[in-house]
């Protein structure tokens, strides 16, 4: 598609480098962080492209976007932003991935049931103006302007220049979905590929019982890829909520012996009645291996950023080994509540 644009794509978007404290200073613009799809919007005024971070083509998967958008962006432009399904009760990422699907078909019916908005945060260009050397405050003046109005599905992302609102909005949007705050400079111009945004994200620990693990891809028998780890809900039901495999790879292959005492076949053991990492395999080589089933009386302590629903988000870090914490004890409870989406 050539597009009458100062640039065609793709384009490398601008990313950012994590950091542990929101900083602070008269030359950062604070945003909260979206949980959803990075995206780069190419509107001409009659023709839009919608490109993925990793440079790919999205327009087949949001059909409402490339409709929606044409309608709704009042001027040729190019915006930097994040494709999102916001619904009552916050953002959902879980229904966003399902619009990744093959079937044209699928996607159609998945546009109009959960249909799927775009939050603006940059503009790299307007008109004919190539905006990606211009300093990131008047990009987003510019953007203000531009997107003066929420027209789904187009939006303006939240933003100050108040780090004390800014750190509200770190406590406060978690519940919604939202999983941090990203700090911009207001003097920095739009550098593709590179880190030069700051990302602030939750960062919490937890106690899991460690009830299955992977193998390594390609050392099946011989070093462990993930362990799978759970929680006991209020009726002492044990649930699948995510993995950890931030092992070196001696430690991998020490993990074999580590769990070999307490791999069982007994379905109602662990991840039985609860929701599961899939179906279990035997312990045995040369086998396709999804996962392995263990006795549920492991515990490890992990770190993790976000959750999605009731699991982790994303994959977490192993900090230590439990021994003197009963599997028993490791429920949702100690998780805490975000607070609720508003």
């Amino acid at each position: 598609m050539n597009l009458d644009l100062p640039f065609q794509p793709p384009l490398e978007p601008m990313l950012a480098a994590l950091q542990d404290e929101i900083p602070s200073g008269p030359e950062w613009r604070y945003e909260p962080k979206w949980d959803g799809f990075r995206a780069i919007v190419f509107f001409d005024g009659t023709d839009i492209y919608i490109q993925s971070r990793d440079l790919r083509p999205l327009n087949r998967y949001f059909p409402e976007l490339v409709t929606g958008l044409a309608e709704t962006i009042p001027a040729p432009a190019i915006l930097d932003g994040e494709i999102v399904v916001m619904t009552g009760h916050g953002l959902d990422f879980g229904v966003l991935q399902m619009r990744l699907h093959p079937a044209a078909a699928r996607v159609t019916k998945l546009a109009a049931e959960t249909p799927a908005q775009f939050a603006a945060f940059d503009l790299l260009a307007e008109g004919d103006a190539d905006l990606r050397s211009k300093p990131f405050a008047e990009r987003h003046r510019r953007l203000q302007a531009l997107v003066s109005v929420d027209r789904p599905p187009l939006y303006l992302s939240p933003s100050t220049v108040e780090r004390d609102l800014a750190e509200d909005w770190f406590d406060r949007f978690e519940g919604a979905g939202f999983d941090g705050i990203v700090a911009k400079r207001l003097d920095e111009p739009y550098q593709p590929g590179v880190r030069a945004f700051v990302k602030v994200k939750h960062h919490r620990t937890a106690d899991c019982v460690v009830a299955g693990f992977r193998w390594a891809k390609g050392q099946e028998g011989a070093a462990v890829g993930s362990l799978l780890l759970g929680l006991y809900d209020a009726d002492g039901v044990l649930h699948h909520v995510g993995h950890t495999s931030s092992f070196k790879a001696g430690e991998k292959r020490e993990l074999v012996g580590q769990l070999r005492p307490y791999v069982t076949e007994d379905a109602t053991a662990g991840f039985g009645r609860g929701r599961t990492p899939g179906a279990p395999s035997r312990w045995s080589q040369g086998k396709d291996l999804s996962w392995v089933r263990l006795r549920p009386e492991l515990v490890c302590e992990v770190s993790f950023d976000h959750l999605q629903g009731d699991r982790f988000r994303h994959g977490t870090t192993f900090q230590r080994w439990r021994p003197d914490k009963p599997a028993d004890d490791c429920t949702y409870d100690q998780l805490g509540a975000a607070v609720p989406a508003e």
